[in-house]
C-alpha cells in the first residue's frame, strides 16, 4: 500500500481514500491560530468560535505516512455520540470540527472514537503554547520563523524539524507538530516539514 501511495504522490495524483484503519507511521498535531480562521472563514459563517478568546485551537490529530496520509478510512469502531464531540469544543472550537476530524482522520488511527479524542486531548495538553502571542493587542506582521522559534523556546525538548508553521492568504495559519504513534515528538516527514517562508505574515491578536 505504501509503495502505491508514494507512486501516486510522485506522479502528482491526489491521495486515494478509504485506506485501512491503523496503517500509518506517525501523527501530525495541527494547531490553528483561531483569529486567522475567523478572519478567512469563521466570521462569514457566524461561527461561535470567533466570539471567544481562542488562540491556538486543536485543528486535528492526523495519522500520517512518511509521505502522504490516509483519509476516510474504514473502521470497525462506531461513530462518536454527540456528547463526545461537544466535549471537544473547548479545545477545537466546535463539535462540528470534532465530528469532521473523526470522519476524515480519526477513523484512520484504528482507535475507538473515545480513545482517539483522548489521545488528541493528551497531545494538545502536552504542547506548551507560547504565551507571548496572547499578549498581542494589535495585528503585527512578522516572519513565520519567529512563530516557530517561540514554540521551540516554549518546548525545549523539541528540535526544529519537529514543528512546522504554515501560512494561508499571507497570514500565519497553523503550527503542526509531528508525534510518534506513542505521542512523543519526532521529526516530520519531508512533505510536512516545509515551513512558511514569509517574512511579513499577518498575525492577528486574540479577540
Amino acid at each position: 500500500m505504501r509503495w502505491l501511495v508514494g507512486l501516486l504522490l510522485s506522479a502528482g495524483m491526489a491521495m486515494a481514500e478509504g485506506e485501512k484503519a491503523g496503517d500509518f507511521d506517525y501523527y501530525v498535531l495541527a494547531l490553528s491560530w483561531s483569529p486567522t480562521w475567523c478572519a478567512l472563514e469563521g466570521d462569514a459563517k457566524g461561527a461561535e468560535q470567533c466570539d471567544t478568546d481562542h488562540g491556538w485551537i486543536l485543528h486535528g490529530l492526523w495519522p500520517q505516512y512518511e509521505r502522504g496520509w490516509p483519509s476516510y478510512c474504514y473502521s470497525q469502531h462506531g461513530n462518536p455520540p454527540r456528547w463526545m464531540t461537544e466535549d471537544m469544543a473547548d479545545i477545537m472550537g466546535s463539535s462540528g470540527l470534532a465530528w469532521y476530524q473523526w470522519k476524515k482522520h480519526g477513523r484512520c488511527s484504528g482507535l475507538s472514537a473515545e480513545a482517539y479524542f483522548d489521545a488528541a486531548r493528551d497531545a494538545y495538553d502536552a504542547v506548551m503554547r507560547p504565551e507571548v502571542f496572547r499578549k498581542l493587542t494589535d495585528p503585527v506582521k512578522l516572519p513565520a520563523s519567529v512563530v516557530e522559534d517561540a514554540f521551540l523556546q516554549a518546548n525545549p525538548a523539541w528540535e526544529a524539524d519537529m514543528v512546522t508553521i504554515t501560512c494561508k492568504s499571507y497570514r500565519i495559519q497553523e503550527a503542526r507538530v509531528c508525534l510518534s504513534r506513542d505521542l512523543e515528538p519526532r521529526d516530520c516527514g519531508r512533505d510536512v516539514v516545509q515551513d512558511c517562508t514569509l517574512d511579513d505574515a499577518l498575525f492577528d491578536p486574540i479577540r
